[in-house]
């Protein structure tokens, strides 16, 4: 006998993961723009400025 679907259950579960994976993505993303604002701003300061 198959189970009773509990839909609003399935639904959360889904919207948690998509969330999580957002979450995930937004972070990665601002450590990729803080590590090349980084890289840029190292350039920068390299140069003597007597």
């Amino acid at each position: 006998m198959p189970r009773k679907p509990n839909y609003n259950f399935e639904r959360s579960q889904r919207e948690k993961t998509k969330a999580a994976k957002k979450a995930a993505r937004l972070k990665a993303k601002a450590e990729k723009s803080e590590a090349r604002k980084a890289q840029s701003g190292e350039g920068e300061s390299e140069d003597p400025q007597d």
